[in-house]
């Protein structure tokens, strides 16, 4: 079938529909020659004949009404795809969010924020492991990927990376962990228990630096790789949680948690990746503010 094409479906299809060959050749504004060199070279390539005369009408064969189920379905997929490219330059209605599963539900809400509400979109949302969605934006089912980890990147790396915030990070406890507060960062870090990112964690990372500085061996009460999970151990006075503000602030606004100290030098950075793509989402440019990737890291 090498030489079927979508001309000759349209001379078929055409045919099919007026009833004769004059018809079709008159609506196509080409001769009838042409129409019937063309429908022969179809039914040569299928090796079925498609029509058959009933006087000076042609009458659809059973191969032949086959053969027009599947090319309508054909020109509904071409008609699909030049409307698809026409629109490009409009409004996209979706919006396929993927976010790091460990990552701060209340960024997610921040950074989604400009499109709640509106009826004209919706947004989708997955969570997952770094590496599932770095392979789901390659793949192109998620348009963005929010996370707090820069994906490992060389020259032939497809990712730009887009530095959306950086939050501080803080010692946060309940309120029986005032009064040890109150005595300094450095007998807070050394006689309360703790509750830490795991090891292989940036956050985690910037602490064990500052505690190597300050020459302290911390309690450890347990450890998270979920800042959800860390949160609720915090609210539960499990210890004092080394985390972001951001991840506590209602807790924080409503009393059940205080941010004790401010850790010096360490901060979560929270990042968009994206890859170039040649047909953008035109929501990405909204929740983005117009902004160009990091030209340190884009």
């Amino acid at each position: 079938m090498s030489n079927l094409n979508l001309h000759h479906l349209r001379l078929f299809r055409a045919t099919a529909r007026e009833g004769t060959l004059t018809a079709a050749a008159r609506a196509l504004n080409i001769s009838q020659s042409a129409v019937s060199t063309q429908i022969k070279a179809l039914e040569a390539d299928l090796g079925h004949d498609l029509f058959e005369r009933r006087g000076r009408n042609l009458v659809l064969t059973e191969a032949g009404r086959i053969a027009l189920d599947h090319a309508d379905e054909i020109f509904r997929t071409a008609d699909q795809l030049a409307a698809t490219f026409r629109a490009v330059g409009e409004q996209r209605k979706v919006i396929r969010i993927g976010a790091l599963s460990t990552l701060s539900r209340n960024f997610q809400l921040g950074f989604v924020r400009p499109l709640i509400g509106r009826e004209d979109v919706e947004v989708v949302m997955r969570s997952g492991t770094h590496a599932t969605l770095l392979r789901a934006l390659e793949a192109m089912s998620i348009d963005v990927l929010l996370t707090n980890m820069i994906p490992a990147r060389d020259a032939a790396s497809p990712y730009l990376v887009r530095r959306l915030a950086q939050q501080p990070v803080s010692l946060v406890g309940a309120r029986s962990r005032l009064v040890l507060a109150g005595q300094g960062m450095a007998t807070l870090l050394t006689k309360a228990p703790l509750i830490l990112p795991t090891p292989e964690t940036a956050l985690r990372a910037g602490f064990d630096a500052l505690t190597e500085r300050m020459g302290i061996v911390p309690r450890i009460a347990a450890e998270a790789d979920d800042m959800a999970m860390l949160r609720l151990l915090a609210r539960s006075d499990a210890g004092v949680a080394v985390i972001p503000p951001i991840v506590v602030q209602d807790e924080l606004a409503a009393g059940t948690l205080y941010e004790l100290f401010q850790l010096p030098d360490i901060a979560e950075v929270f990042s968009a990746v994206t890859v170039r793509r040649t047909f953008p989402n035109p929501l990405l440019a909204e929740v983005f503010g117009g902004a160009d990737p990091d030209p340190d890291e884009g």
